[in-house]
């Protein structure tokens, strides 16, 4: 926990992420990630000079075999706020639209139910389980498929809900997050997605790692281009 707190802790400084009085809506898919940062932001709490409180959500597609029982003991062990947003984003997504490539509607209306979620339960700010390896993808996913120099930022404010996203691992590296997770047995929830490990996402993990055969600092240049750049939402706190 040391290390991630360690990566965690630098983002959180560097970019201003939390401040005294926040109540931050913890985005809980039931993944590595997510539950790493939960674990990690509630360890957090514990010394940071800041107070904070921390709601766990978890948006359910309304799939029949989501099941959230080991987020919900989870929670109960830590003694977190734990919600359950009922959707039928599966049924929007699958059965209505019939999306070929689902992952980029998919993606907007968990986003949704999530922000709404945590406006509904008092939260200012909700923070998202992505790390550094999200970042890159992103970026090349853009870049690739969009013709556009983008990525997520550490912090993005949505003005029409008033709530702050940020995400306090975007220094961490995924095989990281797989270490802590696979040490400490980590509680990890089934994944329901039908789509999953045929994304465009899993096609650009393929090709970085097979670009870092040749090129072993790849990911660290590409990164330290993303925060050299001037995209919009990657300035620092001076």
């Amino acid at each position: 926990m040391k290390q991630i707190l360690s990566g965690i802790r630098k983002a959180i400084d560097e970019y201003g992420m939390i401040e005294e009085g926040d109540k931050i809506a913890v985005g809980l898919s039931g993944g590595k990630d997510s539950v790493t940062l939960l674990l990690a932001l509630k360890n957090l709490q514990i010394f940071y000079p800041k107070k904070f409180d921390i709601v766990a959500i978890t948006i359910d597609p309304g799939s029949n075999t989501f099941d959230t029982s080991v987020l919900e003991k989870l929670c109960a062990d830590l003694n977190i706020e734990y919600v359950i947003e009922k959707t039928n984003i599966k049924e929007v997504v699958f059965d209505i639209r019939k999306e070929k490539n689902p992952c980029s509607l998919c993606a907007n209306l968990r986003r949704g139910a999530l922000n709404g979620a945590a406006k509904a339960h008092g939260c200012n700010k909700v923070a998202l389980g992505h790390h550094k390896d999200d970042v890159i993808e992103t970026f090349l996913l853009s870049l690739f498929y969009e013709g556009h120099i983008h990525t997520f930022s550490p912090n993005t404010y949505l003005s029409r809900k008033n709530l702050m996203v940020i995400r306090p691992m975007i220094y961490l590296e995924e095989k990281e997050v797989k270490a802590f997770a696979k040490r400490n047995n980590i509680p990890i929830m089934k994944k329901t997605c039908i789509v999953d490990g045929s994304t465009k996402r899993e096609f650009m993990k393929t090709i970085i790692m097979e670009l870092s055969k040749h090129i072993p600092r790849l990911k660290a240049c590409i990164f330290g281009a993303i925060e050299r750049s001037g995209i919009k939402g990657w300035d620092k706190v001076k």
